[in-house]
């Protein structure tokens, strides 16, 4: 059994960030996480899109933020759970708890703090009879990295920011890029939808609008796509290509979570966000998108400022006797459970003079 601090369910920025607010009160923590690697939505979704609303950083690609993140935490050794999902939550007769995952992994703690974004994500499929005989073999939801299509024809399919945005991108890395919309008007960001608009002008994009993806053709790898025209005078379409990539959303579930007792609003945690935002359940927490409050706003730095708040409440519940002492990093440092330490440089003034 994994013994822990903290066990923070989620390693998504919020989850991550946790772990160096704990880490800065002595509190050890791991993280369990349902994707193979940390970063949540920034690394299964999105890796190459920039954010632009993290302090201090202009702008900054979501890869680069959990890589930085992971940079930060790396002193305070956390532990990972990795690619299971957090399954069931006992609470212990001393107040602690076991969580065991989908593998029978079991973790204890004193604390449990949900971190996990929005919750788990399923795509939005077209209905495509014979799409899942494609998944990973031409078809695929996410796009981690842009360099696997390199040099290939990609056929897109979506009208939304997410949609638009990765034709842009992928104009300059794929040799063609067809964009499949139904309606003749995107709901994307204008920007976004002059930028297709001009790449089209230019021969990098191929806008089909008023048309979906039907069908797909191929022996054990994606060859063609069967593209279905409301003007019936065009009718069907064969196109061949190297990849399709259907972009109409994604939707977001609790999952089991979602059973574990806790006190649920519109798909959210609720919590008590007046003092440290823990759940109905003693010793719970639930920080980041996955929680709900009046006034909350659904930002990566609305989940970093709960993360340090949660763990101020978690460390008086862990040491009832002792009373922390708030200490500004630009004092006191940070020193690693790994046996490193940064602190601002002090000159030794040996006399002054006046």
């Amino acid at each position: 059994m994994i013994e822990t601090d903290i066990l923070i369910i989620g390693a998504g920025p919020t989850g991550l960030f946790t772990v160096f607010e704990a880490g800065l009160l002595k509190l050890k923590t791991h993280l369990i996480d349902a994707l193979p690697q940390p970063g949540g939505q920034c690394s299964e979704i999105y890796p190459k899109k920039p954010i632009y609303d993290i302090p201090a950083f202009p702008e900054i690609l979501a890869g680069d933020l959990v890589k930085n993140l992971m940079e930060q935490i790396r002193p305070f050794e956390p532990g990972f759970t990795l690619g299971e999902r957090a399954e069931t939550l006992e609470k212990l007769d001393d107040g602690t708890f076991i969580v065991t995952t989908n593998k029978g992994t079991q973790h204890h703690a004193p604390v449990v703090a949900i971190a996990g974004g929005l919750g788990s994500f399923e795509p939005r499929k077209p209905p495509i009879p014979n799409i899942a005989d494609f998944e990973d073999k031409g078809v695929s939801y996410f796009i981690k990295d842009p360099e696997v299509y390199r040099n290939k024809s990609v056929v897109i399919a979506g009208g939304g920011d997410s949609a638009l945005d990765w034709a842009i991108y992928l104009a300059d890395v794929a040799s063609e890029v067809a964009l499949v919309h139904r309606r003749e008007e995107f709901r994307g960001a204008l920007d976004s939808v002059e930028r297709v608009s001009e790449l089209a002008k230019l021969g990098k994009i191929e806008m089909i609008t008023n048309a979906e993806v039907v069908g797909l053709k191929g022996e054990g790898q994606l060859e063609k796509v069967v593209i279905r025209h409301k003007d019936k005078a065009r009718g069907e379409e064969f196109r061949e290509v190297d990849d399709f990539i259907p972009l109409f959303g994604l939707s977001p579930k609790l999952g089991p979570i979602g059973s574990w007792g806790l006190e649920i609003e519109k798909n959210a945690i609720k919590v008590d966000n007046s003092y440290d935002y823990q759940t109905n359940i003693p010793g719970v927490y639930a920080i980041g998108d996955v929680n709900t409050y009046k006034g909350k706003l659904k930002l990566i730095l609305s989940g970093f400022h709960e993360a340090a708040i949660m763990c101020q409440s978690a460390y008086a519940r862990i040491n009832p006797d002792k009373k922390y002492v708030l200490k500004y990093t630009t004092v006191g440092g940070v020193q690693g459970f790994d046996g490193t330490k940064k602190e601002a440089k002090r000159e030794v003034v040996k006399s002054i003079s006046v």
